[in-house]
């Protein structure tokens, strides 16, 4: 009875997969990607390689209406840029299942004693980055109007990135409001929201304005946010990837590289933690025992292709050719996931086909999205 139960789920997943998306986004369909370098800013003071990006799309893919996701390197706001392993083996994934990825770089400080000193720098590097990507957001909806050559859906784009980079992501999507940022003086006397405000306020100065920066979810790979409950209800959901033995960004609060000046980074369980609390859907992939640098080696570093498949995971079934209805904010309190063990006739469980996770609304209707994990 088990195998025929583990027969007819297995053929009964495949078939909902495959005809929600048409087998995109799944499994790697493409077997080569290519890449293209702009610069994402209209702005002639921002014409430089701060404000360059790779963008990767699937070789021989006719497919309109794409979902995109940016990823954003990692480097303590100092260093790294946008051809580091790890953001070229991320994109080059997820093109191969179909997605456009880009890869950008951001601002960096340029006074590696002052980022460490004075939290005045920290608030404003860190601004700038977010700035920088919500014009790398916004080059892609101005695109989408004036032809959309990138052929994606505006209305899905997801960000993500390591270490510092996941930083930005996850202050890019939970502040919204420069009221959100401390109003105590910086050393010079100037209040940190005044700071911003001067430097081009929620959006930055970095251009193509009159488009959107919205988002429809992050992927934090060892990243933190200053103050977790900035993180509001029926904002984007989240997913995360972490070692709870991480002493560059704890997976706790702490500060920042663990030196005292720094300012406050809550990882990534705070980040769940505060998310279970208001309702808001996430997941969190815990590497016991692991340190900050599990991403760094890209997919030569197993646990890297484990976050990959747990992130493909999680944002499949956001996507939109999987339902009808607006999950951009979609929330546990309507919306909830239940795993089923699959057990074969000698009690084993998680065997070939693994675990089977199922999203429900509460009202007892299924959704028809099934993964395979």
């Amino acid at each position: 009875m088990k195998i025929k139960l583990f027969i007819i789920l297995l053929v009964f997943s495949s078939s909902v997969i495959y005809s929600q998306c048409n087998g995109r986004y799944v499994t790697q369909i493409f077997n080569s990607v290519s890449k293209t370098t702009v610069n994402y800013s209209d702005q002639i003071q921002y014409q430089d390689s701060y404000h360059e990006m790779d963008i990767y799309t699937p070789d021989g893919d006719t497919a309109s209406n794409r979902p995109l996701i940016i990823y954003i390197h990692g480097g303590t706001y100092l260093g790294g840029s946008k051809t580091e392993i790890d953001c070229i083996d991320f994109c080059e994934y997820f093109a191969k299942k179909g997605y456009v990825t880009a890869s950008v770089n951001y601002r960096l400080s340029s006074n590696q004693l002052n980022f460490v000193l004075l939290q005045e720098e920290q608030y404003l590097t860190v601004w700038n980055s977010v700035a920088d990507v919500k014009a790398a957001v916004r080059y892609f909806r101005k695109n989408y109007f004036n032809g959309n050559n990138y052929r994606i859906d505006q209305n899905t784009i997801f960000i993500g990135g390591s270490s510092a980079g996941a930083v930005t992501a996850v202050h890019l999507a939970y502040i919204n409001d420069v009221l959100d940022l401390p109003n105590t003086s910086s050393p010079n006397g100037t209040s940190i929201q005044t700071l911003v405000n001067n430097s081009g306020g929620l959006e930055g100065d970095v251009g193509n304005n009159g488009f959107s920066s919205k988002i429809s979810g992050v992927i934090s790979f060892s990243g933190a946010i200053n103050t977790p409950n900035w993180i509001e209800v029926q904002e984007p959901p989240i997913v995360s990837v972490h070692g709870n033995a991480d002493q560059t960004i704890d997976f706790n609060c702490a500060p920042g590289l663990g030196i005292p000046t720094v300012l406050d980074l809550c990882g990534s369980n705070e980040i769940h933690n505060q998310t279970n609390n208001i309702g808001l859907l996430n997941d969190l992939l815990v590497y016991d025992g692991g340190d900050h640098d599990w991403f760094q080696s890209g997919n030569a570093d197993s646990r890297f292709v484990q976050a990959l498949n747990f992130v493909s995971s999680f944002i499949y079934p956001l996507l939109p050719c999987n339902h009808t209805t607006n999950t951009s904010n979609i929330n546990s309190s309507n919306f909830e996931k239940k795993i089923i063990q699959i057990t074969n006739m000698l009690g084993q469980k998680n065997g070939c086909l693994g675990n089977i996770t199922l999203f429900y609304y509460n009202d007892g209707t299924v959704e028809k999205k099934i993964l395979i994990k």
